[in-house]
């Protein structure tokens, strides 16, 4: 069974100058049905090289399938989409990923949500979805940005809130642009945060809080919640970009003293088991994809989720994790791009 499907491109939209919105219809639907927050893995090549990038999808469940392409400076990929792509071309997914969104929702609930840039779009797809499911309850959104003309999706933020007046609170943070409340200027963090809170934003009567943007304003934000008295398990992630890009560098694998220079493991991958070889500086992933395995992979930074599988027996060390719960990882998941052998036998499956 591939891992990538076909989908063809049916629209490109302009949002803001350096970013494209692209309408995608699957060769096979039902491969793509998604909920709130999760994310397309997509593979294409762009001048000889094999891209792999993830980006959310914008819409909600039952709408057509979008996602939102900002252009990176210097991004292959992001570049390729913003000034190739067009419509009636073909592209190349993975199914729906992603664990962004609260599993077991609480009805009449008030949440909060704060993005910064395009971390945006899982968010514009969990707010939309909430506020049709749900008509007890509430969002409060505050949106950084550095000015009015970088704002994604403006149009649509405004429609949600004239569709659901009363259930729809939305701060637009501008980092440049004055605005009448001069709250509402500067950067979005913990300083900024703990000013809305005692002022504008209610975090006590909040159930949830979801957050997406850069790893500092995630966790600047973060911190400002729990200081206000919101539980940890209450706020939920998505990083769209990790503080160090690409490859993160490898650290002394701290367990690994003692032990012998390279690790037998069984990796399991759509049924079948292959036994691999891995040196103590190399990762389950590169350990994979060297004895071509066409193991899942996307950011190679701990970032996405796209090469979660489970440790079935063994131990590693993984380096970064910006994807997994706490209950994942006690059940055994790892991000294979950031976990290095630390016993001498590792069992490993891709397959749940």
């Amino acid at each position: 069974m591939p891992r990538f499907h076909d989908l063809t491109v049916t629209a490109v939209r302009k949002t803001i100058r350096d970013a494209v919105e692209l309408t995608l219809a699957p060769d096979d639907p039902a491969k793509f049905v998604f909920t709130p927050g999760q994310y397309l893995t997509f593979r294409q090549t762009v001048e000889g090289i094999d891209l792999r990038r993830n980006y959310s999808i914008c819409t909600a469940p039952g709408g057509p399938l979008k996602v939102a392409v900002k252009r990176v400076e210097g991004g292959a990929f992001s570049s390729w989409a913003n000034d190739v792509l067009k419509p009636g071309d073909r592209i190349r997914a993975m199914a729906p990923q992603g664990r962004f969104a609260d599993p077991n929702p609480r009805d009449g609930g008030h949440f909060l949500a704060f993005a910064a840039g395009s971390g945006i779009t899982p968010i514009l797809s969990l707010i939309g979805a909430g506020l049709a499911r749900d008509p007890q309850a509430t969002f409060t959104l505050v949106y950084a940005n550095r000015a009015v003309n970088t704002i994604m999706f403006r149009e649509e933020l405004e429609d949600l809130k004239n569709a659901y007046m009363g259930r729809f609170s939305l701060v637009h943070m501008l980092k440049t642009d004055a605005q009448e409340i001069d709250l509402f200027t500067g950067r979005l963090d913990p300083a900024k945060c703990a000013a809305l809170f005692d002022a504008w934003v209610d975090v006590a009567s909040a159930v949830t809080a979801y957050i997406c943007g850069p790893e500092p304003m995630m966790l600047g934000v973060a911190e400002a919640l729990k200081a206000a008295g919101m539980p940890p398990g209450a706020i939920r992630f998505e990083l769209f970009t990790s503080a160090q890009p690409g490859r993160l560098p490898k650290r002394r694998i701290t367990k690994r003293a003692g032990a012998r220079p390279v690790t037998r493991a069984r990796i399991t991958l759509d049924g079948a088991t292959q036994a691999v070889e891995i040196n103590a500086r190399t990762s389950v992933l590169e350990a994979a994809l060297a004895h071509d395995l066409d193991v899942p992979f996307a950011c190679r930074a701990g970032v996405c989720s796209s090469c979660r599988c489970r440790l079935v027996e063994g131990e590693v060390e993984m380096q970064a994790n910006h994807a997994l719960q706490d209950d994942e990882v006690a059940r055994g998941y790892i991000l294979s791009c950031q976990s290095y052998p630390v016993t001498d036998y590792l069992v490993v499956t891709y397959d749940g």
